[in-house]
């Protein structure tokens, strides 16, 4: 049997990570089909809609289904009598595959990753390190999956260590009741059941790349404990009506995946990891014969959607004729299509412009009466403006809205995702308005951007701060000038 080689493992990772960065795998694509076809809120079958017409864009274009291109994570299972011709840590193996693949010219990817944790948070540059989980298997070959896991689920994960008696469906439950949207649904979730607190974490992150099969399960019946959980689960979290991008509907989980594993009699670990409408992930065997190659999916299985009767019922928005009383007739759901220039700024650069009115300097833009979006872009190839460019999740930004709208005059904040109370008071308190994007719908959104220059602070990278002149680009009124919350009058006119 010949060597799998260090080349053959850096080639195909590479490979699979700007696959999976442009294509949703088939199982999500079914999966996310059906759920719009049998969605009955307008808004949620309308952010739906968005999702898989730019999934289908980004799968003929080739390129970032979302601007959060994610953490390489990579779970690799190593056959005890596999070859292997390697001659560093393996660690530094998939770090040369990463930086090959996030830096490629042709298909850039965003750098999402900070050097340290602490004050600093330096970028890499390169979106090195991966996260690697290894395991010694049975057989001669080496099995790799690579999945790509954006910020805003992976920051919703929970953890807890309940009695052996509790039920995990109602602590799930409870969970999914408080997470919100920040997550991105509609998308998946995965559970590490028993075990120690670090398998279960292990066991949730690598159940997401299991097969979508709910459906399939459903119409057989379930014959396990884990299977009737799962029934379970799904249907109680969808029963909430958070629905896609928490508008409210029927559909927020398209499956749950489950793995379990032996615990102490005194314990129950339970870990909670919820995946977004970014699904990303591929799994690939090497046996010494060369690198892995990958088949996109056919374009057959995307619906046949168009948007054009969602922008004809939709209000246009002059951002560069922003008054108050244009403001104060939105209401929280309406569709709007805005147009002029809008500004750029996200975790960093909030934290930069409140330090810079701290000191009473001022700012490097004027946002008075301005709109600004939290984004933080990939960049642009070929003749592209920017490129793609869906929102952050708003709720980061809410201890610093109150101080950027009292001392800056902005007016329009847009992000996707609710916002919490702090938030809601500012927004009401200064007359503002918060506006929703699509999550996982960055390709798209990024059609609408006509001009983009970056005019502040460079060295925050991906968060420096643009200028953009967009197009008709589709938002939806989240929070209206009294504050009152799309996210909160869809999910409880849904609930069932």
């Amino acid at each position: 049997m010949p060597a799998i080689t260090e080349s053959h493992v850096t080639d195909s990772i590479a490979e699979a990570l700007q696959f999976v960065a442009c294509y949703h795998p088939p199982d999500f694509i079914a999966a996310l089909s059906r759920a719009h076809a049998a969605e009955e809120s307008p808004a949620a079958r309308e952010a739906i809609a968005q999702i898989l017409v730019n999934s289908r864009m980004c799968a003929l274009g080739q390129r970032p289904i979302c601007q959060d291109t994610g953490v390489a994570n990579v779970f690799v299972d190593i056959g005890v009598q596999a070859r292997l011709d390697w001659h560093r840590p393996l660690q530094d193996i998939v770090d040369d595959a990463v930086r090959r693949a996030y830096r490629l010219d042709s298909n850039p990817l965003r750098a999402s990753v900070v050097r340290d944790p602490f004050d600093s948070r330096q970028n890499t540059g390169d979106n090195t390190p991966a996260m690697i989980q290894t395991r010694m298997v049975a057989g001669d070959r080496v099995e790799i999956t690579v999945s790509a896991k954006g910020g805003g689920s992976e920051n919703k994960t929970r953890f807890a260590v309940l009695a052996p008696s509790a039920s995990v469906a109602d602590w799930v439950v409870e969970q999914m009741r408080g997470m919100g949207a920040g997550w991105c649904p509609p998308g998946l979730l995965g559970l590490g059941i028993g075990g120690s607190v670090d398998k279960a974490m292990a066991m949730a992150k690598e159940a997401l790349n299991d097969p979508i099969d709910l459906d399939a399960l459903r119409a057989r019946g379930p014959q396990s404990a884990a299977e009737r959980l799962r029934l379970e689960i799904c249907d109680r979290v969808n029963a909430l009506g958070l629905g896609a991008q928490g508008l409210g509907g029927l559909t927020s989980v398209l499956d749950v995946k489950i793995r379990h594993f032996p615990t102490h009699a005194a314990s129950l670990p339970v870990a909670l990891i919820p995946n977004c409408a970014a699904t990303r992930h591929v799994r690939f065997t090497l046996d010494g014969t060369g690198p892995a190659r990958f088949t996109p999916p056919d374009l057959a299985l995307w619906p046949q959607i168009t948007l054009e009767t969602a922008a004809a019922q939709a209000r246009r928005i002059d951002l560069d004729a922003l008054d108050q009383s244009t403001l104060d007739s939105l209401q929280p759901g309406e569709r709007l299509l805005l147009s002029g220039t809008l500004y750029t700024g996200r975790d960093a650069a909030h934290r930069r412009m409140v330090d810079h009115l701290d000191r009473g300097e001022a700012l490097p833009v004027d946002l008075r009466g301005r709109a600004l979006y939290y984004v933080g872009p990939v960049d642009p190839v070929g003749a592209e403006v920017i490129g793609p460019a869906g929102p952050t999740t708003a709720t980061r930004m809410d201890r610093f809205t109150d101080r950027i709208l009292r001392d800056t005059g902005l007016k329009v904040m847009i992000g996707k995702a609710e916002r919490g109370p702090e938030a809601l008071r500012a927004i009401a308190e200064h007359g503002a308005v918060y506006m929703v994007a699509v999550g996982g719908a960055a390709y798209l959104v990024a059609q609408a951007i006509r001009e983009a220059t970056q005019v502040a602070w460079p060295d925050l990278g991906m968060e420096a701060i643009y200028r953009f002149r967009v197009e008709d680009m589709p938002v939806l009124l989240a929070v209206d000038t009294q504050g009152r919350s799309i996210h909160e009058i869809g999910p409880k006119a849904w609930r069932r």
